[in-house]
């Protein structure tokens, strides 16, 4: 799956990611006060580098990253699959 600039963005919206600039965009997810994951996104245009990497910091598979692109997982399924991962 490929995943483009814009697409990125709006998943950090919908997750809820907090982002901060420095080389690349980093994004990283906050849950009780903890950061349960990190991701970066190059500032290039175009796809994304790296994508697979970017689905694995996150915590995702490969469907669960196609939810989150399409608009059809939600902050709380986010968490659920976090917490179902025991990641939280």
């Amino acid at each position: 799956m490929t995943i483009k600039r814009a697409e990125f963005d709006h998943m950090v919206q919908k997750l809820g990611l907090r982002t901060r600039q420095s080389g690349d965009l980093l994004a990283w997810f906050e849950h009780e006060g903890r950061v349960v994951a990190r991701t970066r996104r190059s500032l290039k245009k175009g796809d994304l580098p790296m994508q697979h990497s970017i689905r694995q910091q996150l915590h995702l598979d490969e469907a669960e990253l196609r939810r989150v692109v399409g608009c059809k997982l939600s902050r709380d399924d986010y968490i659920r699959i976090l917490r179902d991962k025991g990641r939280l």
